[in-house]
């Protein structure tokens, strides 16, 4: 696993079913990006398969890879941290998705290394959910701006628009195709 005290990227791919090709897009990042294997829905062993793909790109491109799951899987699949609420009591990088301030407030206490606040504007991934927006996405990050990760209809353009935040970076689904 990635120590905890090495730089974290400021870019991030959230892999998952509805999105291109995981291995596609890690091609694409730009070395020192992130990403947060997910595929939940993916069976076990396509999602080990797929997972292993991810993470030899991952290795060659010096990318960050984090596993949405258990620590103890990550552990076992060789990823840097997990992507988890449990992972806040684990060893490696500790990130965790969050969506109201109770939520940032507690994976902050607890040590979070990356807090991923979603969704930050209207997304197709949650085409449902009410977009927080960049007002919301500050009231709810407080002054711990130096490890929050913004989530949710975001782009390099869109991200600009949270210049003024001083948020540590965003992450995409579908931003890189």
């Amino acid at each position: 696993m990635r120590s905890r005290k090495a730089p974290l990227p400021k870019l991030w791919l959230m892999t998952d079913e509805r999105g291109s090709n995981p291995v596609l897009q890690a091609k694409r990042l730009p070395k020192g990006s992130g990403i947060v294997f997910r595929h939940y829905a993916t069976a076990a062993s396509l999602r080990r398969k797929l997972f292993n793909q991810v993470q030899r790109v991952a290795r060659k491109r010096r990318l960050v890879l984090m596993f949405a799951g258990p620590p103890k899987q990550a552990r076992a699949w060789g990823a840097d941290g997990a992507h988890h609420r449990s992972a806040l009591k684990s060893e490696g990088v500790r990130t965790v998705a969050v969506h109201t301030r109770a939520e940032k407030t507690i994976a902050t206490r607890l040590g979070a290394d990356l807090i991923f606040v979603s969704p930050v504007f209207k997304t197709r991934s949650h085409a449902r959910a009410k977009p927080l927006g960049v007002k919301r996405l500050g009231l709810i990050i407080g002054t711990n701006r130096d490890r929050t990760i913004a989530l949710g209809g975001l782009s390099k353009n869109r991200f600009r628009q949270l210049s003024g935040l001083g948020v540590h970076g965003w992450a995409g689904i579908d931003a890189f195709d």
